[in-house]
């Protein structure tokens, strides 16, 4: 195409870019104006803010991207045009600053079709054929009229000769459309099975869709796949097709992969698109990818992609990011009904009887092993005598510890770091067991103190609708603040928290439980932590109806000892906090990346370590207090200490060893993850020993009578020991919040019945909940929670 060298009749030798001025025309001779989006690449100065001033006066939509940031501004929005200043022939600009600018456009996926207009530097064109031969498609001196620039770009605009629809690969972006993809899968699936080396077919849906459709029409569905696909390419090679069908699912073909480096790849994309903000439709949104995969291997190619879909439809119940692979069951078929296999019929019968189980794999299965041994001539028994003493004594000296670093916990920084930016409260609830608490939660953080703007998002889930609904709708009419998200479909915590992270405004996000009442300067707290290098703060949880039964006295002064002691004892002895659950707060860019999973039953410390092996900083800060409900009878708190027992042995399972292969924890939290994941799993069998051994050690001396009780060393182990609840307890009233601190005879009560009963109890349940794993037992036992004093339990 031919370049422009006349001068406008201004006779100025730079009127394009002089166009700003008043006198400069603004609108076309034939009275139309431009349109369109138009990228304008450049360094920052007055060339550009006087071409970005022209073309905005010519009435384009104008964004900027300094060389060496393409890239990244068309990710966040696709222009329809780029304008690129040459600054060649300009002061201290070298030959080939041009060709630098054509090389990054081209090179990035988007930009490969993507009309480009280079305007020059000098009053002539100079070097125009060169530019022209290395990518650009136009070039405009400055000498140019204004309003033959928005001409040349208007051209180009028109350019495509057939629709988009129409081609097999869109234009702009490369990909393909759905038939043509459909065809290349075909193509793929063709290939003998051996030649086809693996390979791996997936569908990547947003769990946002639906809403984004009905605020910004349909056309949203082309520009969300568009946005999935460029993060796609950024990432590398891991894909080699991308395509979109009309419900603006990404679709991938990766063909010669296996399906375990397929499966890390999905999981970095992932995560990568949750923790982008997109421009979608001059909106700024965050997306939740929810993918479905399935291998080529035996693959049906009129089915797969169905088969996929259904896999997507399963990510989408959970948002927690992880890639899902088709099984048959997602399907809508009869096998959803087959009958129970047999070790689900026998497993609840199994699980009732695991305290039978426990003992006998704890007590009969040692002591016959002991006594099988000693016929060999191997005295074992009395060799894990002093196994399980010196495991008694650690257990004991690790609480000691604790105890003495609390002490010397790090203090809340005392000023932000930054000024107080929008924060969000997710509160997480399931209706029918918070229905007679949740009014009164809501009203407690709509309280708040809080200097920034504060949105509190109640993310529920309800079977059918209730009356309190009503109520909340009424509050939320009159305080905007107020964001109540039904969550369809939710059956867990985690999926209500991963439904509400993309709606929050919030830089920083409190995550609580539907009974919390957390202190009037939480978030003004919480923030003095975040703005001075940390990534998560753990605040104190509070029990608040102490007095409702003695089981709820007991846990008062029990999550004293945890949240007052040992959390941060342990953060400071270990050099990592933990995210307890409720009363914590992330920053939201590392929430919406970890997400949580609802396949487990502790998801708080399940993200935890996902977080940690990110390279997060965890703090823990005692004075930053919620309150809360204990569990007010013993079946209550059976249920829910059974299941975070079991809980912390799923985490243990999946994170242990590959956070102790891991570089991203020190030798220092290394040994901390060993104690915490580790001997937290073998202390309860460990002491569960002492039964067989007593019973090994009689039969060998010729009873009970014969043994020797008064060894020295074994006395001072027992007593050593057995100090270690008293220490615990006093510490825990020297620490505890000062209205409970007041109520020493909670104090005295918890260290007697910790010392002689609720130690075994907790050992017990843990044990339990071992075995209910190993039959996959999963289940998840609500408790009704109640207002005031009357029975409540945490979920």
């Amino acid at each position: 195409m031919l370049t422009s060298h006349r001068t406008t009749s201004q006779g100025s030798p730079t009127a394009l870019l002089d166009a700003a001025d008043p006198a400069a025309p603004t609108t076309p001779a034939d009275g139309s104006r431009g349109g369109g989006h138009v990228l304008v690449v450049g360094a920052p100065g007055p060339r550009l803010e006087r071409l970005t001033r022209t073309l905005r006066a010519t009435g384009h939509e104008v964004s900027h991207a300094p060389p060496g940031e393409v890239d990244r501004r068309m990710g966040q929005a696709h222009p329809d045009a780029i304008v690129a200043l040459d600054d060649r022939g300009a002061p201290g600009a070298h030959d080939d600053s041009g060709l630098d600018v054509i090389r990054e456009v081209r090179t990035v996926p988007a930009g490969r079709a993507l009309p480009l207009l280079m305007v020059t530097a000098g009053p002539e064109p100079s070097g125009a054929a060169d530019l022209l031969r290395h990518g650009a498609d136009d070039c405009v001196p400055e000498a140019s009229d204004p309003d033959e620039l928005s001409a040349r770009i208007e051209a180009k605009l028109r350019r495509v000769p057939v629709p988009v629809e129409n081609l097999p690969r869109d234009p702009r972006t490369g990909l393909y459309s759905h038939a043509h993809f459909l065809d290349e899968l075909d193509r793929e699936l063709r290939r003998p099975e051996a030649a086809r080396n693996g390979g791996v077919l997936a569908v990547v849906g947003v769990a946002e869709m639906a809403a984004l459709e009905a605020r910004l029409g349909p056309r949203i569905r082309r520009e969300v796949a568009e946005r999935l696909a460029g993060v796609a390419e950024r990432l590398g090679s891991f894909c080699d097709r991308l395509g979109w069908d009309d419900d603006g699912q990404l679709l991938m073909l990766l063909p010669g992969v296996d399906e375990e480096t397929a499966r890390r790849g999905l999981e970095k994309f992932a995560a990568t698109v949750a923790g982008t903000r997109f421009i979608v439709a001059d909106e700024n949104v965050r997306l939740t990818p929810a993918i479905g995969w399935l291998p080529l291997a035996g693959a049906d190619g009129g089915r797969a992609a169905g088969q996929a879909r259904d896999a997507v439809q399963e990510a989408l119940r959970h948002r927690d990011l992880r890639p899902v692979r088709y099984a048959p069951w997602m399907r809508n078929t009869p096998h959803r009904h087959r009958r129970p296999s047999f070790s689900a019929l026998v497993r609840p019968a199994l699980s009732a009887l695991s305290p039978v189980l426990a003992l006998l794999l704890g007590v009969a299965v040692p002591f016959v092993l002991y006594l099988q041994t000693y016929a060999l001539g191997w005295d074992l028994g009395s060799a894990m005598y002093w196994v399980v003493v010196a495991g008694l004594v650690l257990s004991a000296l690790l609480i000691v510890l604790e105890c003495l670093f609390s002490l010397d916990a790090a203090a809340r920084p005392e000023a932000p770091g930054a000024p107080y930016p929008p924060a969000s409260a997710v509160i997480a609830a399931y209706l029918p067991n918070e229905a007679a608490t949740i009014v009164e939660t809501v009203e407690s953080f709509l309280r708040l103190d809080y200097p920034g703007e504060l949105e509190i998002l109640l993310a529920y889930n309800t079977p059918h609708p209730l009356p309190v609904e009503d109520t909340l709708r009424e509050i939320a009419a009159r305080d905007p603040r107020l964001v109540l998200l039904p969550v369809a479909g939710s059956t867990s915590k985690a999926q209500n928290i991963n439904a509400a992270v993309t709606r929050v405004r919030g830089e920083f996000v409190g995550i609580f439980d539907a009974d919390h009442h957390p202190a009037r300067t939480a978030f003004r707290d919480a923030w003095h932590w975040l703005s001075n290098g940390h990534d998560v703060v753990q605040g104190h949880c509070v029990i608040r109806n102490g007095e409702s039964s003695r089981i709820a006295e007991l846990v008062a002064v029990e999550f004293e000892a945890i949240y007052a002691v040992s959390h941060p004892g342990r953060t400071r002895l270990y050099g990592f906090g933990v995210f307890g659950g409720s009363n914590g707060f992330w920053r939201t860019d590392l929430l919406a990346r970890i997400r949580m999973h609802g396949s487990m039953l502790t998801e708080d410390i399940d993200s935890t370590l996902r977080a940690l092996g990110e390279g997060a900083r965890f703090a823990v800060d005692r004075t930053l207090i919620s309150r809360e409900l204990a569990p007010t009878t013993l079946k209550a708190l059976w249920n829910q200490r059974s299941r975070w027992a079991q809980g912390w042995l799923q985490v243990s399972l999946r994170h242990l060893w590959r956070s102790l292969r891991s570089p991203a924890f020190t030798a220092r939290q290394k040994l901390g993850l060993c104690v915490l994941l580790g001997w937290r799993e073998v202390q309860p069998w460990l002491t569960l020993q002492i039964l067989p051994i007593l019973l090994y050690s009689a039969w060998k001396a010729g009873g009970l009578h014969r043994l020797d009780w008064a060894v020295p060393v074994c006395v001072l182990a027992v007593l050593f020991t057995m100090a270690a609840g008293p220490v615990q307890a006093l510490f825990a009233w020297r620490l505890a919040v000062p209205e409970l601190r007041s109520r020493g005879r909670w104090f005295w009560s918890y260290l007697l019945v910790s010392t002689f009963f609720y130690s075994h109890f907790k050992n017990m349940v843990a044990r339990q909940a071992h075995l209910k794993e190993a039959l996959g037992d999963r289940q998840w036992r609500v408790t009704p929670r109640a207002a005031g004093a009357k029975a409540v339990a945490r979920r």
